[in-house]
């Protein structure tokens, strides 16, 4: 923990502060990336928004996947990695395990919502083949382009 001994020396409380929770490490690892002191990387930084888990509003949102950010494309197998929640709780982050239970009661019930979604579609493309159309009605659907 070398960066942890990082302080100043006259008064500690002066800082480099060094957050432990896995969203403030990211945070402050963009900041480095970014030209925070200008209005513009400081605008930037005002819309970044880092959480750990996955809080309320953005749990009923859909996810995407990003390929060129995957472990198994990146890394070759060999090499060593670690997880960056792993790495805070090593230095002292205590709110792992609260964490893991708030993700695993959204997954459950995401996997509900899921399967409440699915088989809604399926009842309404089996009522969509069900449905006998009139000649007419067919003609008008195939001119607007509903064939």
């Amino acid at each position: 923990a070398n960066f942890k001994r990082k302080k100043t020396n006259s008064n500690p409380r002066h800082g480099p502060f060094h957050q432990r929770a896995p969203s403030k490490i990211v945070w402050r690892t963009i900041r480095g990336m970014v030209p925070h002191k200008t209005a513009r990387g400081a605008a930037s930084l005002d819309r970044l928004k880092c959480f750990e888990g996955i809080p309320h509003p953005f749990d009923r949102k859909k996810r995407m996947v990003i390929p060129a950010a995957l472990k198994v494309l990146r890394l070759r197998p060999e090499r060593k990695f670690c997880k960056l929640g792993d790495l805070s709780s090593l230095f002292g982050w205590k709110h792992s395990a609260l964490v893991e239970r708030l993700e695993a009661q959204r997954k459950v019930k995401s996997e509900a919502f899921h399967k409440k979604k699915v088989a809604g579609t399926r009842a309404r493309t089996a009522s969509m083949k069900k449905i006998k159309v009139s000649g007419d009605d067919a003609k008008i659907l195939e001119a607007a382009g509903f064939a």
